[in-house]
């Protein structure tokens, strides 16, 4: 055994995984829980699947919730990667510590202040709470993150493709596109994933800035779970976990095939 493992180090890693995911993975069991009791095991079953597919608030709640985090993180990952730009490629220009600031304020923000700060300004200016809000402040809140991401993979990038493709005759929107953007797309992809995520997650921001028509999945397990949790809320976690580890999956085995890839070609131009 390697020497740095020790008694202790081996009880830390198990004690802080125990932490993290015992509660996820007791949470998946007992979604297959027969008895109602979600604190009495009553045999397996998958009932709660079925009726959480009958359950129209549950699904009109997913349903919204989704088509937020597909186009809030979608708006978001443009808007941050241009950030990114802006703030690795333009070094000095004026405003620059203001637009810094303005970025990366989310990050230490606390979310009771964005989402208050945000409902004050859409009641200002007379703009009726709904899904346009909610992904609004989604994408405030998440592209700063993207631009962390982005920006450090462009900070480590090879600035001589960029001039010897505009040495070639390239602009410089066509250097962006065809020379920087696939270089760093990996870094956009997985700031896109994400804010994605964080929309998902999102329940303090959405509250603030929701309105009829417009209650998210967090939303609606929240108020529902201070009734008491039902095996259904146990079902549409588990999906909701599925789904992220599935996406988080993909994406490496990706990310992995594409790093072999680029080895094999680096092995045969040497060759």
């Amino acid at each position: 055994m390697n020497k740095g493992w020790t008694g202790f180090n081996i009880a830390s890693v198990v004690i802080g995984f125990a932490f993290l995911y015992l509660p996820i993975v007791i949470l998946v069991i007992y979604s297959f829980n027969a008895s109602q009791l979600v604190t009495v095991w009553g045999g397996f079953s998958t009932r709660w699947y079925g009726q959480l597919f009958s359950n129209r608030g549950l699904l009109d709640a997913a349903w919204v919730t989704l088509r937020v985090g597909l186009l809030s993180a979608t708006v978001a990952t443009i808007l941050g990667t241009l950030a990114a730009v802006a703030l690795t490629r333009y070094t000095r220009f004026r405003g620059r510590v203001l637009f810094t600031g303005m970025v990366y304020a989310p990050l230490v923000m606390p979310e009771v202040i964005t989402g208050l700060s945000l409902l004050l300004l859409f009641v200002a200016i007379d703009f009726d709470r709904g899904f346009w809000t909610v992904t609004l402040a989604h994408v405030t809140f998440s592209m700063c993150f993207v631009a962390v991401v982005v920006q450090s993979r462009l900070l480590s990038f090879d600035r001589s493709l960029e001039e010897a493709a505009m040495d070639l005759g390239a602009t410089p929107a066509r250097t962006f596109l065809f020379v920087t953007l696939p270089v760093v797309w990996p870094a956009v992809i997985a700031g896109w994933m994400l804010a994605f995520t964080l929309s998902l997650d999102d329940l303090v921001i959405a509250s603030f800035t929701s309105g009829p028509g417009a209650t998210t999945l967090p939303m609606k397990i929240y108020s529902q779970v201070r009734l008491g949790v039902t095996p259904e809320i146990n079902a549409v976690c588990t999906i909701l976990v599925g789904l992220v580890t599935l996406g988080v999956i993909t994406a490496t085995l990706v990310n992995k095939r594409r790093e072999v890839k680029k080895s094999r070609e680096g092995e045969l131009a040497m060759a």
